[in-house]
């Protein structure tokens, strides 16, 4: 059984800088996409970065050049470091994972099958 549990989120004034991480257990399959998404009230979930197994990367045009996503293959951890944060970047955080559901790695929600809890990032100005 897949599981993707997120870690460090919090509260930082706008300009600084947070680091979340996702653990990952259960796969059997190394050839998946993972990504971080994140929700604010009453929006749509929204793709922020995505790595494939090869560390290939995309990233949503809003965060490009403040966030980078990264994992660790041998702990099975993803990361996300963020930088520059701004408001706008309030929001709670959400970890994925694609078993494959299409070839390609996009942003797009419905292409992830398995889902963190969530971890809540808030950016004060």
């Amino acid at each position: 059984q897949v599981q993707l549990a997120e870690s460090g989120g919090g509260s930082v004034q706008a300009g600084g800088s947070l680091r979340l991480s996702c653990t990952a257990s259960g796969f059997t399959d190394s050839s998946v996409f993972m990504a971080w998404f994140r929700q604010v009230p009453g929006k749509e979930r929204e793709g922020v970065a995505a790595i494939d197994r090869d560390g290939r990367t995309k990233y949503a045009d809003s965060v490009k050049g403040r966030f980078t996503i990264s994992k660790d293959n041998v702990k099975n951890v993803l990361y996300l470091q963020m930088n520059n944060l701004e408001p706008e970047d309030a929001a709670m955080y959400y970890c994925a994972a694609s078993s494959g559901i299409v070839p390609i790695m996009t942003l797009l929600e419905p292409d992830f099958d398995y889902w963190g809890q969530g971890t809540q990032v808030t950016v004060s100005s």
